[in-house]
C-alpha cells in the first residue's frame, strides 16, 4: 500500500521524560512512610472479562503481550529484557490476572501469587518500571478485584507486603494523578484511587478530592454528544468501562459519584451502541481496534442505561443499518493539531458486518506492528474509501524526537466535512463530502451509500469534483504539471481475512463468501477498471498482521469531475434467515 505517512511510534502510550520517572519514583518512596491499610472494608467483585485459554498460554510459559509471544525463560517473568516499551506496559499492568483468575480448575493461581510475590520483592518499593499514574491505577483495580483470588492460602509475609504496597500506591495515587496525560491515562489514574478510597481501609480521606477530580475529568473530556476528542471507539470504550466500573464500587460501598459522572456514562452509552457492529464488535476507527470479545456488550450491561442509539452522528460517525447488516462511517474531519499522534486519515471511510461477519474493513492500527506498520495503518489507501494515488485526505508534520521515539502529529486535513441523510422508499441514504483534496489538487471527495431496510444491497458511488472556480484552477496548475493524462485515484474495500474473494462474471464482479457460508456479490458500473489485490489485517494482539485482500476500483480525474458507482449486494436467492453456527477458531 502507498501512501505519504512518515514513521511514528511503536508505543501509543506517551513514555515519561528522565524529570518525570524522577519525580515518580520519589513519589512512591514517600508514599511507603503513610500508614498501611490493614484489610478490606469492602471487596469489589471482578469486573473484567478473562480468557481460560490466554491463563493457560500463560501457564505454559508463554507471554503473548502487545502482540509479541515470548517464552517466560524462568519461574516469573520480571527478569526479562522486554521486547518493547507496549510489553513491559502490559506485564505491569496485571491485567494477565484476569486470564489467570479464569483458569476454570484454579490452577492459575500459584502462578499469580508467584508473579506477585516477586514483583512485590522487586518493585514494591517505588523502583523499576510501571511507576507511572496510568500502570499504577490499572494495577491497583487488578489487585483490588482479585484479593480473595490473591491472597487465598497466601502466608502472612506475603499479605502484609501486598498490604503495603498497596497502601504505597493509593498513596502515590493521590500525589500524582495530575502529571498524566488527559483522557484514558487520567481516567485510569483516578479510577485507581477511587477504589482504593472505597475498599482499603484508612484510605477514605483521599475519595472526595478524587471523586471530584473525576467529575472535572468528565466534564472536560466527555463532549455533550458522548464522544472524546480523539474519536477512537476502543479508547472510549476504554472511559466508559472506567466509568461504570467507578460507579457499581461506589454503589457497592454506600456511595454516590458526582452527577457529572452519570451524565458522562449516560452520554457514552448510546454513542457507544452507534458504534457497534452486528458481531458486536466496535468499528475500527482512529486507532482503536474491534475490542475484546464481548467486552462492549458486558459494558453497556453493567451501565444500567436503557438501549439507545445516536440520532444523526456518534462522535464524527454516522451508521447505516438495515437486517443482520451493519454500515459505520468516518464522517468527520480527524483529530488534528500537535497532540494528534494517532490521528488517521480515514475521513469517509466505512466498514460493513453482516450478521457474525465483518466484510469490509478497514486495515486498523498497525502501532504493534512497528514504525513502518503504524505509518502504513494511518494512511487513506489502508482504508476503505477513496483515495487520490500518492496522497492521503490528511498529512503529517515535520517528525520531532521525544527520548528516542519519533512522533508526527496530523496537522493538516479536511476542514469541512458534510453529511446529508434522507430515507427513499426502502432504503436508507446518505451524501458525505470532505475537502481534503482541495489545497493540494482543488478537488472535493463525494461519497453517496445507500443500504436498503433489509440489509441486503448497498450501492455506494464515489467521485471527485472541483467546485469553485478557485478549485478549477488549482486543479488546472496540477494537471499541468502531470508527464500523463489525469490524477490517478483509487477506491480501496479491504476485505476481513475470513472473506474468501474471488473475480466473477469475467473480471466485472467479486463473489465473496464469509465462514459462515454466506455470499456477497461487489459489482461495478464499469466507470473504472476493477482489481483483487493483496491487503493487510492489522489487529491488536496478534502476532504479526493477517494477509487478505482488497477490492481496488482505478480511475483518472480528467476533466474537472469523475466519479464511478459500485454496490454490494447478496444474491436474490440467499436465504434470508440464515443462522451462521460455524465455530470461529482460537485466536493466536
Amino acid at each position: 500500500m502507498s501512501d505519504t505517512l512518515s514513521p511514528a511510534p511503536v508505543s501509543l502510550r506517551e513514555r515519561p521524560g528522565h524529570l518525570r520517572r524522577f519525580a515518580n519514583r520519589w513519589a512512591a518512596w514517600r508514599a511507603g512512610y503513610g500508614p498501611n491499610p490493614k484489610g478490606f472494608t469492602s471487596q469489589p467483585v471482578p469486573r473484567s472479562i478473562g480468557s481460560d485459554a490466554r491463563g493457560r498460554q500463560l501457564m505454559a510459559g508463554n507471554l503473548l503481550f502487545a502482540g509479541v509471544l515470548v517464552q517466560m525463560p524462568r519461574d516469573v517473568p520480571w527478569a526479562l529484557d522486554p521486547p518493547s516499551d507496549a510489553f513491559e506496559d502490559e506485564l505491569h499492568g496485571f491485567e494477565w490476572l484476569d486470564h489467570l483468575a479464569a483458569v476454570a480448575d484454579g490452577s492459575g493461581r500459584p502462578m499469580a501469587q508467584d508473579w506477585l510475590a516477586s514483583w512485590l520483592t522487586r518493585y514494591g518499593t517505588g523502583k523499576g518500571p510501571g511507576w507511572t499514574p496510568d500502570l499504577v491505577g490499572r494495577r491497583q483495580i487488578r489487585w483490588i478485584s482479585h484479593a480473595l483470588f490473591l491472597m487465598s492460602g497466601q502466608d502472612q509475609t506475603d499479605t502484609r507486603a501486598l498490604y503495603a504496597t498497596l497502601g504505597r500506591q493509593a498513596d502515590f495515587l493521590a500525589r500524582r494523578w495530575r502529571t498524566t496525560s488527559h483522557g484514558l491515562p487520567r481516567f485510569e489514574a483516578l479510577t485507581g484511587l477511587i477504589y482504593s478510597a472505597c475498599s482499603l481501609t484508612g484510605v477514605a480521606h483521599h475519595l472526595k478530592p478524587a471523586l471530584k477530580a473525576l467529575a472535572q475529568e468528565c466534564a472536560r473530556e466527555v463532549d455533550a454528544s458522548g464522544g472524546i476528542v480523539t474519536r477512537n471507539p476502543e479508547e472510549l470504550l476504554g472511559v466508559f468501562t472506567l466509568l461504570t466500573w467507578t460507579a457499581a464500587v461506589l454503589a457497592e460501598s454506600g456511595k454516590r459519584p458526582d452527577p457529572a459522572v452519570d451524565t458522562a456514562i449516560m452520554r457514552i452509552a448510546p454513542t457507544l451502541r452507534s458504534l457497534r457492529h452486528t458481531d458486536g464488535g466496535l468499528a475500527r476507527f482512529q486507532g482503536g481496534g474491534g475490542g475484546q470479545t464481548g467486552r462492549l456488550d458486558q459494558a453497556l450491561a453493567q451501565s444500567g442505561v436503557r438501549p439507545a442509539t445516536v440520532s444523526g452522528l456518534a462522535m464524527g460517525y454516522a451508521r447505516l443499518a438495515g437486517g443482520r447488516t451493519s454500515v459505520v462511517v468516518d464522517a468527520a474531519a480527524p483529530m488534528l493539531g500537535p497532540e494528534a499522534y494517532n490521528s488517521h486519515a480515514s475521513t469517509l471511510a466505512f466498514e460493513l458486518t453482516s450478521g457474525r461477519r465483518p466484510v469490509i474493513v478497514n486495515c486498523g492500527s498497525g502501532a504493534g506492528f512497528g514504525a513502518d506498520w503504524r505509518r502504513a495503518g494511518r494512511a487513506t489507501s489502508s482504508h476503505s474509501t477513496l483515495a487520490i494515488d500518492g496522497y492521503s485526505s490528511a498529512r503529517l508534520g515535520p517528525r520531532s524526537a521525544y527520548h528516542g521515539v519519533v512522533k508526527q502529529p496530523l496537522l493538516e486535513g479536511p476542514e469541512t466535512v458534510e453529511v446529508q441523510e434522507s430515507d427513499s422508499g426502502g432504503a436508507r441514504a446518505v451524501a458525505f463530502s470532505h475537502d481534503g483534496y482541495r489545497r493540494t489538487h482543488g478537488l472535493i471527495h463525494l461519497r453517496s451509500l445507500s443500504l436498503e431496510s433489509d440489509g441486503r444491497l448497498l450501492r455506494g458511488e464515489d467521485g471527485l469534483a472541483a467546485i469553485t472556480d478557485k478549485d478549477r484552477d488549482t486543479l488546472d496548475r496540477v494537471m499541468t504539471r502531470l508527464p500523463i493524462e489525469g490524477i490517478p485515484y483509487s477506491v480501496r474495500f479491504h476485505l476481513h481475512p475470513d472473506v474468501e474473494a474471488e473475480l466473477d462474471l469475467g473480471g466485472a464482479a467479486v463473489s465473496l463468501t464469509l465462514r459462515g457460508g454466506e455470499v456477497w456479490v461487489f459489482r461495478h458500473g464499469r466507470e473504472a477498471n476493477l482489481t483483487l489485490e493483496k491487503s493487510v489485517y492489522l489487529e491488536s494482539g496478534r502476532l504479526k498482521p493477517r494477509a487478505t485482500k482488497q477490492i481496488v476500483l482505478s480511475s483518472r480525474v480528467t476533466d474537472y469531475g469523475s466519479a464511478v458507482s459500485w454496490s454490494l449486494a447478496k444474491p436474490a436467492d440467499a436465504p434470508r434467515g440464515r443462522r451462521d453456527y460455524s465455530q470461529d477458531p482460537l485466536r493466536l
